[in-house]
């Protein structure tokens, strides 16, 4: 079903391969383009089980396991939203609030992630619109094309004939057993007739050039220790069973030879004969303890080579992480170094501003003292020593308060400075209006105190 599924969405495909597609064009490349397919939402990431999964080489924790998502509204609109990633999505140039959907337009720059220091957004997209069969070669695989990909390579398996399994070479199988563990499982008993059979035909071939040259190039690379020990262990055995089989010739010799001198010529044959498979079995016992020996050399060599191995990918791995420790340190310098630049460019900012401000008040308090020292000799009257208060000019031009000058012609009609007879008296509106504006400057005490004085004056005319 899912092979007829996968060929019908390949013809739609060669069929509509003229029409225009929507994808992600990436930024500087000409390969890894993601198709925004109609009506799918499309997901982002680097787990697996996403629509494209993308693995930064260089910073692994770039990319969200669910980082953005890609979909298409009832308009036709596409629209792409933040799962809440560590780093971000960018549209423009500008970070997008998450889980929020942000409407996308042709020619929009999409970046996921964030550049590295002295380098640029890795992966850097640009919403296109394109003939499929212009840039289908571009395109970039999702995981359920892979997963279909590895679906149509499997290989249907073939059954192995008698002659293509060893029996000298396979492990001895295990019994058959309802329970799900086999790790309790022991191999089937064989029968000494079975046992032999199975050493002569095992013993020659393991015996052979060709067999120890396979076997000493299958003990070259790291990746055959474990066969290396299988092998190791069936020799171990064909040795117990070899020594078995000598000790038992040994005594069928020994009671042959043990019988009366009248024994037939088939007796003497079965002698010779038997006396010939001990040889033969003592040799390949010989053999088969010289490989013994070379493969625990082989193996004590090869854990060495391990250890070594593992050594250096833990001396990698420090010099990397000191790497990259020192590169943290660098940063953090720079960081401080910049901080401490902006400190000194807001302290000397306000200490411009406070001498600024130190300065206007100076300023103000200049032009104070200037108002009131010439509030206090000019525009004072001699009768009362206060501002005046409704001044009033005389014929002889001098200025008085209405009221003190009121008071002093009840008792001399005369100017009490130049003592010129009174012969009018003029109201002056223009000292009133600057003595007023004068005051608006001064302080709170004084402002009440000519307030009091006029209040004063108005009762007692009154």
């Amino acid at each position: 079903m899912d092979h007829v599924t996968t060929d019908s969405c390949a013809a739609e495909e060669d069929e509509c391969s003229d029409s225009e597609v929507l994808c992600l064009m990436r930024v500087g490349r000409n390969s890894d383009w993601l198709r925004l397919f109609e009506n799918t939402e499309i997901t982002i990431g680097r787990s697996v089980d996403v629509s494209y999964q993308l693995l930064s080489p260089t910073c692994p924790l770039m990319i969200s396991r669910q980082h953005c998502i890609f979909k298409q509204t009832e308009d036709g609109q596409w629209t792409v939203t933040d799962r809440k990633s560590l780093n971000g999505v960018w549209v423009n140039g500008n970070r997008i609030p998450a889980d929020e959907a942000h409407q996308l337009r042709l020619g929009d720059s999409i970046q996921l992630g964030v550049p590295v220091i002295g380098t640029k957004v890795e992966f850097d997209y640009i919403l296109v619109q394109r003939l499929l069969k212009d840039i289908k070669l571009y395109l970039a695989k999702g995981q359920r094309e892979g997963a279909k990909t590895a679906h149509a390579t499997k290989k249907p398996k073939r059954k192995l004939t008698m002659e293509e399994v060893e029996p000298s070479t396979s492990k001895s199988k295990l019994y058959r057993c309802s329970s799900a563990d086999k790790s309790t499982a022991t191999p089937c008993p064989l029968s000494p007739v079975k046992r032999q059979q199975r050493l002569s035909h095992s013993l020659p071939e393991e015996t052979t050039p060709s067999r120890q040259l396979r076997e000493s190039n299958r003990l070259s690379g790291d990746s055959s220790i474990h066969c290396d020990l299988d092998n190791l262990q069936m020799y171990s055995q064909n040795i117990l069973l070899l020594r078995e089989q000598v000790d038992d010739t040994q005594r069928q010799v020994a009671s042959l030879e043990g019988k009366p001198c009248q024994a037939d010529l088939l007796k003497e044959e079965q002698v010779c004969e038997l006396q010939g498979q001990l040889d033969t079995l003592r040799a390949k016992m010989h053999r088969m303890e010289t490989l013994e020996k070379s493969f625990s050399e082989t193996k004590k060599q090869l854990e060495e080579q391990k250890t070594q191995h593992q050594e250096e990918l833990l001396k990698k791995r420090l010099d990397d992480a000191l790497h990259e420790q020192k590169k943290v340190i660098d940063e953090l310098a720079l960081s401080r170094q910049g901080f401490e630049e902006i400190l000194l460019a807001k302290n000397k900012e306000l200490e411009m501003t406070k001498e600024e401000k130190e300065r206007a008040t100076a300023q103000k308090e200049e032009v104070v003292t200037q108002v009131t020292e010439v509030l206090e000799n000019e525009l004072q009257c001699i009768i009362c020593s206060e501002l005046f208060i409704e001044a009033v000019i005389l014929n002889c031009a001098h200025s008085f308060c209405c009221h003190c000058i009121k008071l002093w012609r009840k008792k001399k009609d005369e100017c009490p400075m130049c003592r010129q007879p009174i012969l009018s008296q003029t109201r002056c509106l223009a000292l009133d209006n600057c003595i007023d504006s004068m005051v608006d400057n001064l302080s709170l005490d004084m402002k009440a105190r000519r307030q009091t004085l006029i209040t004063e004056r108005k009762g007692e005319s009154s």
